[in-house]
């Protein structure tokens, strides 16, 4: 398989001996060159600006070849027991572990954050696969007794072929969290990741098949959205998962509704973090930069829009203010970086574009919110810019409203619970919510009234894939991740059992 060297000067730190492997489409247990004659399409490195490598779109033509060898696979795999494909599970989990820093690595690479957060996505995707595998035996049905001896049972069997769509983000983390419920229920996946972070989900195709999968059993085309269309009309495709925006989101849905075909959808937020004037303010100060700067601020989860109380607000401020300045930007493969490159330069001018349209607005920036180049002379090209915090925000700022998916925190004030859980909750979207108080009876109140479907108290975006993590609303259908989500990727058969005569009315 032919490789390319990456486009940075070879002795910037850790780059290294990084190759990037082509092509990037995977299906029938090998990479693909895609069969029919579409232009290829840059895919750029953050830190730098570079071209990193090329990516083939998949046509018509592709997507039935990896559709084909899932629907093949599938067969095969949904026959074999709950342990036999835990096994392979485990096995694949191992391998990741083995690659940890390799994979980490080239995320940063493709994605721009820092290493010391890839690492963790990474770790969060093996133990997603892990934990599956320790579900997939425990798949069952009910009995249910009847009179006359009579019964019923239920049975939960697999789907078939289930589409996964995924993000830039967090691109192996989300191919892993779709992968390995699916793949524990039984069913063979077609995955497309983003076309801007297309490289380490074929890692993980690769990590598959190497862990003793059958071929076709996790199959990856690359392309936008015609490819995305193209799968989720396909005839042989049963369901699809996808994790982005709302606006794709209702068109991927609209999609799907063509062949009653079920969706699970990840979508967009503009979550509320309520810090109350009883907090541990330290604390508080942690999980306000937590919701709001990981990954340079692209998280769907992110608590955005930051409600202090009033008497405590003046020393949040300063706290934040000061904490957020002493962010190390820069490049995101060395250990010292706490925010990396946005990860495009189109995402980067929509990002300081919201911060130009908040002061228009009034609200004033208590510090960042520019564009930053790293002295290193090898990274002036990358998109970086320096987290912003926003003050004097009010409820019907553009910054407010809308979510901007980069490092801007939007500070508002409040004085009372009532008042605050009003405003918390006008907003289209129910992601995610968090609060910060040491009194437990509000804390368990205030979640109560909160619409979201991830909330958090006295921290902020900790995802254990032990628990469900989803949305209410416009944020999203469905769960990932938790016992509850094996309900996604399976369906329920009922079989009713005869013990003695038919009782016909005939």
């Amino acid at each position: 398989v032919p490789t390319l060297p990456l486009a940075v000067p070879p002795e910037t730190p850790m780059r290294k001996g990084l190759n990037v492997t082509v092509p990037l489409n995977f299906w029938a247990g090998k990479r693909r060159t895609s069969q029919e004659n579409c232009n290829k399409e840059n895919v750029y490195e953050p830190a730098t600006g570079r071209i990193l490598c090329h990516l083939e779109p998949c046509g018509a033509v592709d997507v039935n070849q990896a559709v084909k060898a899932a629907k093949s696979a599938f067969g095969h795999w949904s026959k074999m027991s709950g342990m036999e494909r835990a096994r392979i599970m485990i096995e694949a989990a191992h391998i990741i572990e083995s690659r940890r820093e390799e994979i980490a690595e080239m995320e940063v690479v493709n994605n721009g954050k820092s290493i010391t957060e890839a690492r963790l996505d990474v770790d969060s995707g093996r133990l997603c696969i892990e934990y599956y595998a320790g579900l997939a035996s425990t798949l069952a049905g009910q009995h249910v007794q009847l009179p006359g001896g009579s019964f019923a049972y239920t049975r939960r069997e697999p789907l078939g072929v289930c589409v996964g769509i995924g993000a830039w983000n967090y691109p192996f983390q989300i191919a892993s969290w779709k992968s390995a419920p699916a793949l524990a229920c039984g069913n063979s996946m077609v995955f497309k990741p983003s076309p801007v972070t297309p490289v380490t989900a074929v890692m993980l195709a690769e990590i598959y098949t190497k862990a003793g999968a059958p071929e076709g059993l996790f199959n990856v085309v690359q392309g936008s959205q015609e490819t995305g269309s193209l799968l989720c009309h396909h005839p042989d495709v049963a369901k699809v998962s996808f994790t982005g925006s709302v606006p794709t989101g209702k068109k991927i849905m609209e999609m799907a509704s063509k062949g009653v075909k079920p969706v699970t959808l990840e979508l967009g937020g503009k979550s509320p973090l309520l810090i109350f004037q009883d907090c541990d303010l330290e604390n508080a100060v942690r999980g306000a930069l937590m919701a709001n700067f990981l990954s340079q601020g692209q998280v769907c989860s992110n608590g955005t829009r930051v409600f202090v109380q009033k008497n405590i607000l003046p020393e949040f401020v300063e706290e934040i203010v000061k904490r957020t300045q002493a962010i190390e930007i820069g490049d995101p493969l060395l250990e010292s970086t706490r925010m990396g490159a946005l990860v495009s330069q189109p995402h980067l001018e929509k990002v300081l574009s919201f911060v130009d349209q908040a002061k228009k607005e009034g609200a004033r920036v208590l510090c960042g919110g520019e564009r930053f180049v790293p002295s290193d002379p090898r990274l002036k090209g990358g998109y970086y810019m320096t987290p912003c915090v926003l003050g004097d925000c009010t409820d019907e700022m553009t910054c407010v409203k809308e979510e901007i998916f980069g490092p801007v925190m939007s500070l508002l004030s409040f004085e009372t619970e009532e008042e605050v859980l009003q405003r918390a909750n006008n907003t289209t979207m129910g992601l995610a919510a968090g609060v910060f108080t040491r009194d437990v009876r509000r804390a368990h109140r205030v979640v109560e009234q909160i619409k979201a479907g991830s909330c958090f108290i006295n921290n902020y975006n900790i995802t254990p894939v032990e628990v469900p993590f989803g949305g209410f609303k416009m944020s999203g259908i469905g769960r990932e991740n938790g016992q509850v989500t094996i309900e996604y990727y399976s369906q329920l058969k009922t079989v009713f059992v005869e013990m003695g005569d038919v009782d016909s009315l005939f």
